[in-house]
């Protein structure tokens, strides 16, 4: 994909923005220095860069509705920014936007424990939430395995998920309101410190909307108390297609875990050698969690282990303490990471039906067969959020390519066998193009009214979600 770069008319433009970004933010706020900016040129998505024209990085919802005042008077688009660990390139600027960065916006802002919520700036990362809570024995659920550095601000446009989203819902589950800013800086207030709001539930458009509607600068999260306790077992099998008949069974047979994590072989080994978690050497593996009492704990694992009896398990190990479970869970959530030291590699988010995991795990053997390329399969198999890991190499001219064809025929397949084209990293650039394999022509001219409702400009994080063309038709209107 060719990205804009700067021309003249974008140079000459740029120091009068400047200006009027200094005039409300200090002067370390405004980044727009070329061999600063370059830091903003891409997020986890690191095949495309662009570095943008600028960067800001206001501290308050009232910087924020400054400098998207002054950008939609002046119409330069913006591109909003967590901690850049869009997946699909949700982040990603153009040479002639400005990067609304959230980070400095992270602080906490309200905590209610009788109530249950806690009400964050939205640069905030995912984990220090449950960490500001934790010692009243509470957490906040979504866990996605970028929770160390990924931002509440990212999670609300991505609606991301985690590993325990198949007891505890992904982000739209746990978002009870937010502070969002207009692209004419208009502040609004959606939703509330309670379960449901009244009227149109703007709310639930707004979670997942990846920037397109407007900046969230403060959410209101619930919280949960801490379970009794925890406990996984793990389970490994000689066929990507048996683990996923497992899965499918227990879903089937009424158990809900809080958490069923796969891995395949290439997984499982690079992760080993990672994090030295003690897998086992199979062709998959599984990660059921299960939380409650001790006597619930003990039920619904045997239940589970009776249900993986009839696909052959070849080991069945339950955790017998914390330091076990500790190191069970180690190597999941080291699994991307693991993965990056053997090659580069794209990582998609397809979902689909639980029943359809066994026929799509073999059609994928296939296609990295038929493109040549090695494909590491780790993800939440409990509610059929595939992370397939295509390996390439970045420096061989036409693997990329090569890589993105793939990629798409499993987004493809996902949405044939009745899934979707994501589950919780978004469009953003990635699957822009891929939208009319999932919508009707109608279904997008809805989305597009929305979006023209809320950023009538198209100013908001441009060429991202719709397909690039109707993009460009929009924003020339």
């Amino acid at each position: 994909m060719e990205m804009p770069v700067p021309n003249a008319a974008i140079l000459g433009r740029k120091y009068q923005i400047v200006q009027r970004l200094q005039a409300v933010l200090p002067a370390e706020a405004v980044i727009f220095e070329p061999v600063e900016t370059r830091a903003y040129e891409c997020d986890a998505l690191t095949a495309y860069r662009c570095p943008p024209m600028v960067a800001v990085l206001p501290t308050s919802t009232e910087q924020v509705a400054a400098v998207l005042k002054i950008c939609f008077e002046e119409g330069v688009p913006v591109v909003p920014r967590g901690s850049g660990t869009s997946l699909a390139g949700g982040a990603l600027p153009t040479a002639d936007c400005v990067i609304l960065g959230v980070s400095r916006l992270n602080r906490v802002l309200e905590t209610d424990y009788d109530n249950r919520f806690i009400r964050v700036q939205s640069g905030r990362t995912n984990l220090s939430v449950t960490g500001a809570v934790e010692e009243m024995d509470f957490f906040y659920a979504p866990d996605p395995s970028s929770q160390l550095a990924c931002a509440i601000a990212g999670n609300v446009a991505m609606n991301s998920g985690g590993a325990h989203c198949l007891k505890y819902g992904v982000t739209t589950n746990n978002l009870l309101g937010v502070t969002m800013v207009l692209m004419d800086g208009t502040v609004i207030e959606l939703g509330g410190a309670h379960l449901d709001a009244a009227g149109l539930d703007l709310l639930g458009v707004v979670c997942g909307s990846e920037g397109q509607l407007g900046v969230v600068t403060e959410a209101t999260l619930r919280i949960l108390h801490k379970p009794e306790g925890a406990r996984p077992v793990l389970m490994g099998f000689d066929t990507n297609e048996a683990a996923g008949a497992c899965v499918s069974d227990i879903i089937k047979a009424g158990v809900l875990p809080v958490a069923i994590e796969f891995m395949d072989r290439p997984c499982i080994r690079a992760t080993e050698a990672f994090a030295h978690a003690g897998y086992p050497d199979v062709e998959a593996l599984l990660i059921i969690e299960v939380e409650g009492s001790g006597a619930e704990i003990d039920s619904q694992l045997a239940k589970i282990i009776a249900i993986s009896a009839a696909h052959n398990p070849v080991e069945v190990r339950e955790s017998k303490s914390p330091d076990e479970s500790a190191r069970i869970w180690a190597g999941r959530k080291a699994a991307f990471g693991a993965m990056g030291q053997i090659n580069d590699y794209m990582c998609l988010d397809g979902t689909i039906p639980v029943t359809q995991l066994p026929f799509v795990l073999r059609r994928i053997g296939e296609l990295s067969r038929q493109y040549g390329l090695d494909v590491g399969n780790v993800f939440h198999a409990g509610d059929g959020n595939m992370h397939p890991l295509i390996l390439f190499d970045a420096n061989k001219p036409g693997d990329l390519e090569l890589c993105e064809a793939m990629g798409a025929d499993i987004l493809k397949l996902c949405v044939e066998v009745g899934g979707c084209l994501t589950g919780e990293h978004g469009v953003g650039v990635e699957k822009r193009d891929l939208m009319l394999t999932q919508y009707t022509a109608a279904d997008i001219d809805a989305q597009l009214a929305v979006k023209d409702v809320f950023d009538p400009a198209w100013l908001l994080n441009p060429a991202k979600v719709f397909p690039l063309k109707t993009t460009e038709t929009r924003r020339a209107a």
